[in-house]
């Protein structure tokens, strides 16, 4: 890093400053985390460890595609529109998501608020008679490992697009340690603010006293997922 120019350390202060305004700006960075680690009760350590997961993937697949179009001899402008398309994927991928976690949520509630509890238990599936308590078992729900693969493929699809002009400006010059370390830091500093803006979140939506709207948790997780999916679609966030 001592040895960067003007040029470097401009690209450097622009990929933070970027990072972060990107990371803040959208909220599919950490309501999805949020809200599922509200709904699902998972530990804050789950949660984080799901969160940079989820960052990682979103990260290293711009990359990838950066390298690989280079390698093609893409344009900048081809690697960009291939990022767009990518995104509106994602972004709908996200509203499918959320619309069906909220609609699983919503039967799980209206189940529960009639004395019906589905219970799964060495593969087989019975019914019990509950009061307002399901003995957590709505937590262990066949779906839990498909909800953080769901939402992994969702952010490996998800472009992070202001970093890819980052990247290709010094790489385009040959300048790949520059371009790697561009790539690294933005990386960081992305992963760094989504694990803060969900531990944040997740601090303040434990201390939300749901009452009886608690058997509601997962819609209202499926609902703001799906919408957060639809203010990228709409916003390009």
């Amino acid at each position: 890093m001592s040895g960067l120019d003007g040029f470097g350390w401009g690209v450097i202060a622009t990929a933070v400053a970027v990072a972060v305004v990107h990371t803040l700006l959208g909220p599919d960075h950490y309501l999805p985390f949020i809200m599922i680690g509200r709904a699902r009760r998972w530990s804050a350590a789950k949660t984080m460890v799901v969160t940079m997961l989820c960052g990682f993937g979103h990260v290293a697949s711009s990359v990838f595609l950066g390298v690989a179009g280079l390698a093609f001899g893409w344009t900048l402008g081809r690697i960009q529109a291939a990022e767009g398309l990518r995104g509106n994927l994602s972004a709908w991928i996200l509203v499918a998501f959320g619309t069906a976690y909220a609609a699983w949520g919503a039967r799980h509630a209206y189940r529960r608020s009639r004395g019906i509890v589905t219970h799964a238990h060495q593969g087989h599936v019975h019914l019990h008679a509950h009061g307002d308590h399901d003995h957590g078992h709505a937590r262990d729900m066949s779906g839990k490992s498909v909800t953080f693969w769901t939402l992994f493929a969702v952010f490996v699809l998800g472009p992070c697009e202001p970093l890819v002009p980052l990247f290709i400006l010094p790489a385009s010059r040959g300048l790949w340690g520059l371009a790697a370390a561009t790539a690294l830091i933005f990386g960081v500093v992305t992963i760094a603010c989504m694990a803060l803006m969900t531990g944040a979140g997740m601090a303040g939506v434990q201390r939300l006293p749901l009452g009886p709207l608690e058997r509601w948790s997962h819609a209202l997780a499926g609902a703001v997922i799906a919408l957060s999916g639809l203010s990228v679609v709409a916003l390009g966030l």
